[in-house]
């Protein structure tokens, strides 16, 4: 009988197929290819554990080819992953409320790449809610290495949050003046702690119109990075808990090892040591 059901000789007649042929299949090996596909899987599946089950193919190949230094092409490992059931996060959007007036020109106008570190740094701010009430996080990002250089969490949305976050990032790089620190018109970044703190580190804020958030799109890529890949997939305790799992996202993933695909494919960690060491040789 075929597959249990259908007798072999019915099958074969439906199929225009000579019997033997179906014996012979059953006891011919494996293909080459289907043993190179097998073992392929099972690494594809590890890189997608190891990658917090986050990675769509474009990562997954990216981490094939530069981290383990296999051969194969990204259609291929796109294939072998529906096949296996295996897929990245998807997108969701979110919502925000209608920002403030500016207090600073747009200095960036769109343009979010960088010739070198701490030139163009980005800022902004998200909320995630816990089964205990909501979390708020500030982050600074570097428009050059897409690197969180600063960050700040708190059970508050008030301007200390933002000040924070700067304050760090300031702190762990000490950026030259001139340096444009660009937001929204948030009530946080509008306030004159948040603009006497930039003109006292001779820093240059910036800000996007009214209501757009393409304006700043390059951080706000980034918090939907986190809230696909981390805040959306659980639900969350106790504020102490997100706090945490930010603070882990951010330090322990982002920054030193998430693959970037404006960057080559590489983790901003590893493009800013691979800058510091073209520096260095040049």
């Amino acid at each position: 009988m075929a597959a249990d059901t259908v007798p072999v000789a019915v099958t074969c007649r439906v199929l225009n197929l000579p019997r033997s042929s179906y014996y012979d299949a059953l006891s011919r090996p494996p293909s080459t290819r289907s043993v190179a596909d097998a073992e392929l899987t099972a690494t594809i599946t590890t890189v997608h554990a190891e990658s917090r089950g986050t990675y769509g193919a474009p990562r997954v190949h990216a981490e094939l080819t530069l981290g383990l230094g296999l051969r194969c092409g990204r259609k291929r490992v796109a294939r072998l992953m529906r096949a296996a059931g295996i897929a990245g996060v998807c997108h969701q959007r979110k919502h925000r409320h209608r920002p403030a007036p500016a207090t600073h020109e747009d200095l960036v106008q769109r343009d979010f790449t960088a010739t070198s570190p701490d030139r163009v740094w980005f800022t902004d701010v998200t909320q995630h809610r816990a089964a205990d009430g909501w979390v708020y996080c500030c982050a600074v990002i570097d428009a050059y290495s897409r690197r969180v250089v600063g960050w700040a969490i708190a059970d508050h949305i008030r301007s200390e949050l933002v000040v924070d976050a700067l304050d760090m990032a300031r702190w762990q790089r000490r950026p030259a003046p001139g340096t444009v620190v660009h937001s929204d018109r948030g009530s946080t970044y509008t306030s004159w702690v948040f603009g006497h703190r930039l003109r006292q580190a001779g820093l240059l804020g910036s800000m996007g119109r009214v209501a757009s958030s393409v304006d700043n799109a390059l951080i706000e890529s980034f918090w939907s990075t986190m809230q696909r890949e981390l805040l959306d997939r659980r639900n969350w305790t106790s504020k102490f808990e997100l706090a945490s799992a930010i603070f882990e996202w951010i330090e322990g993933w982002y920054n030193p090892r998430r693959r970037h695909s404006a960057l080559g494919y590489l983790s901003p960690h590893e493009f800013e040591t691979l800058h510091t060491t073209t520096l260095t040789a040049a």
